[in-house]
Order: structure tokens, then C-alpha cells, then sequence
């Protein structure tokens, strides 16, 4: 009973008063992380936000827009497999398939270009 808060006397509304353990009582390991408790990390949706980012970006510029990502992927993966990577965390594996699919997506977005041009050309005049 010594550590709860007493009521003071003869006032009209009690102050809380901390408690304070008792002489050989140990707090120091209180609120520390147990390392055999597995750290919990929740789902962070940022990649599904960046993709959403990338599809505004591909949806208003097109096959502009396609483009340029497939030539900065296709940048990035030759410096890559010019210092060594052969198997990419990508679906395809092989940095060779990458880079031939990669390749394939610039053509198309390129011989793309000329038909939406006309399309926002048809569309606004």
C-alpha cells in the first residue's frame, strides 16, 4: 500500500503524486525491446504508390513516356551487367532477357510516338 497515491487532507481535489518503488527494486530493464520478439514491420504500399506515379506519368505522356523509361532501364541494366550481374531480381532472370525485353518495349514505344501524336492531334483540333 505505500506505493499508491494518497488522497491529501483537508483539500478539495487530490494532486497525484508519483509513485516511487521501494529501496532494492530493479527498473532498469522496464520498457526495453526483447530481442526474441520478432520485429514486426507492417506493409508499407509505397511501390504500389510509385506505381501509380508511373502510370499517371505513362497515361498523360504516352509512349513518350514509355520510352524513356525503357531507355533509363536499359541504361541501367547494361552498367549492370557490365560490372558482373548476370541474374536480375526480375521476373525474366537472365540480365540478357531483360535487356532484349527492354529493347523490344523502346522499339515499340518509338514506332508508338508518331500514332499518338496524330491521335492528340485529332483529338484537339
Amino acid at each position: 500500500m505505500s506505493h499508491e497515491q494518497q488522497p491529501q487532507p483537508n483539500s478539495g481535489e487530490s494532486t497525484p503524486v508519483p509513485a516511487t518503488p521501494a529501496p532494492g527494486i530493479d527498473l532498469t530493464r522496464l520498457n526495453q525491446r526483447d530481442e526474441t520478439v520478432a520485429d514486426p514491420h507492417p506493409f508499407d504500399p509505397l511501390r504500389l504508390c510509385v506505381f501509380t506515379t508511373i502510370a499517371v506519368i505513362a497515361c498523360l505522356t504516352g509512349p513518350l513516356a514509355v520510352l524513356a523509361f525503357a531507355l533509363i532501364a536499359i541504361a541501367g541494366y547494361a552498367k549492370a551487367r557490365r560490372a558482373g550481374l548476370m541474374r536480375s531480381r526480375c521476373k525474366l532472370g537472365d540480365t540478357r532477357i531483360v535487356l532484349a525485353y527492354l529493347t523490344v518495349i523502346a522499339l515499340l514505344a518509338a514506332v508508338a510516338i508518331p500514332f499518338w501524336v496524330k491521335l492528340w492531334i485529332g483529338i484537339w483540333a
